[in-house]
């Protein structure tokens, strides 16, 4: 089936009808009813016959078709088995598409694409279910696989991953996903857009991978392990949000390691960007 028709309410009706479908709220499952924004996320994506294509969440194809349109191979992880039968009659005429069933947050991401994509340019382009949000793009970036990730996911979470310091929406997630990544927010997509329809804004944000660090730090764990002690308690000055996640070294020498990078002894860690980060994590490596 085409794009187009994949995103007819019509067909899906249809489907749902033909194979007694039902969505399920627990997969976080809204389909796209707007043929524009498949098509959009497939070209946003610079995909050519040289590029392999990582989804995640089928639904009844329509991504998966208009990414097959461009792209050498497209493999997407699909959680709901009962989908199979659909999936096997909208994506019969896309042979450069194949549907692996499992949980992706169970999958060995490097292992897949290394089976999947032998020659080809991993990149990553998703409807992400929002109850996954989090966890599965950390899991993309940690594997260190893929060129670019095109996702749409909750407004509120890509302005979190495309934020600035001192905003509200700046966190721990950011940073990380910062550190890995270039990031650039697309579009929105209305709720209207899917059926059925979910009570938030979705944005389509895009990850490049960076072709060189943001700076250069002794030790990265360390610098992440700074990170969340900072934004754990993120109301409370940086030498207080430290002395809670650093009990072996007392306040005072916690505010000596702030005050060698030269911030003020107030700051929080909500002001800081990744480059004083780094700093303030090989300051503290010195005493720890």
């Amino acid at each position: 089936m085409t794009v187009n028709q994949l995103c007819s309410p019509d067909t899906i009706k249809y489907l749902l009808d033909k194979y007694g479908f039902r969505f399920s709220k627990s997969m976080g499952q809204n389909f796209l009813i707007d043929s524009s924004v498949p098509v959009r996320i497939a070209e946003a994506a610079d995909l050519d016959e040289t590029v392999g294509v990582l989804e995640v969440g089928a639904g009844f194809g329509c991504l998966t078709a208009a990414t097959a349109a461009y792209a050498g191979k497209v493999v997407c992880v699909e959680l709901d088995t009962s989908l199979q039968p659909v999936l096997e009659e909208t994506l019969e005429e896309y042979d450069n598409a194949e549907i692996v069933y499992g949980d992706v947050m169970k999958t060995d991401i490097k292992a897949l694409v290394a089976e999947k994509f032998a020659g080809l340019k991993p990149v990553v382009c998703a409807n992400l279910p929002y109850n996954i949000t989090s966890p599965v793009i950390t899991a993309f970036l940690e594997s260190g696989c893929f060129e670019t990730i095109t996702v749409m996911i909750q407004k509120e979470v890509a302005k979190r991953m495309n934020a600035k310091p001192g905003t509200a929406d700046y966190g721990a997630f950011t940073l990380l996903v910062q550190w890995y990544c270039e990031t650039e927010i697309l579009f929105d997509v209305s709720p209207s857009c899917f059926m059925p329809a979910p009570k938030v804004t979705s944005s389509v944000i895009q990850l490049r991978k960076r072709t060189a660090p943001v700076c250069q730090v002794q030790d990265e764990a360390l610098m992440f392990k700074v990170i969340r002690a900072a934004f754990n308690q993120r109301r409370k000055t940086l030498n207080n949000a430290l002395s809670n996640g650093f009990g072996q070294l007392t306040k005072q020498e916690i505010a000596e390691c702030i005050a060698e990078c030269g911030f003020d002894e107030r700051i929080r860690g909500e002001a800081l960007h990744l480059e004083q980060f780094a700093a303030l994590a090989d300051a503290l490596a010195k005493r720890l």
